[in-house]
């Protein structure tokens, strides 16, 4: 499970040291994601890799998966609740927009491979649409 994370955290998606302390807060944790999707259905839930701060983090509330600072964009929507509304219904749904197609590219190339790695069950493919003067950066499941 940890080769298949590639050492990184499911949460905060930064790496986890394999050689740390199982009670450190940055060492390695098992987490067990129930999506509600699966919840609705017997199937077992899904091992992810986890910093052990971040898994006990995410016990007292919902997990949020951080946009960067780096990144220009505007209204941005929460990840992981995203992906589980288009893991229930599909489409399409609009994650922010960035003022110039260079920052709604970035934005949209780093969201691609953040959620190449959240939701490696899903095939989701992001794009960028322009509109109103401003570059929308859209999930599409």
């Amino acid at each position: 499970m940890a080769e298949r994370d590639e050492w990184r955290c499911w949460i905060c998606d930064e790496p986890v040291d394999p050689r740390m302390s199982v009670n450190d807060q940055r060492g390695p944790s098992v987490d067990q994601v129930i999506t509600k999707a699966k919840s609705k259905s017997k199937g077992a839930a899904e091992e992810r890799l986890a910093h052990r701060g971040c898994n006990t983090r995410k016990g007292a509330v919902a997990a949020v998966a951080q946009w960067p600072d780096h990144l220009f964009i505007a209204d941005p929507a929460p990840i992981i609740e995203t992906v589980e509304s288009l893991r229930r219904k599909g489409g399409r749904s609009v994650v922010g927009r960035s003022p110039s197609r260079s920052d709604a590219d970035a934005v949209a190339a780093w969201l691609a491979d953040r959620v190449s790695r959240l939701a490696r069950d899903m095939d989701l493919r992001v794009t960028v649409e322009a509109g109103g003067g401003q570059f929308m950066v859209v999930l599409h499941a």
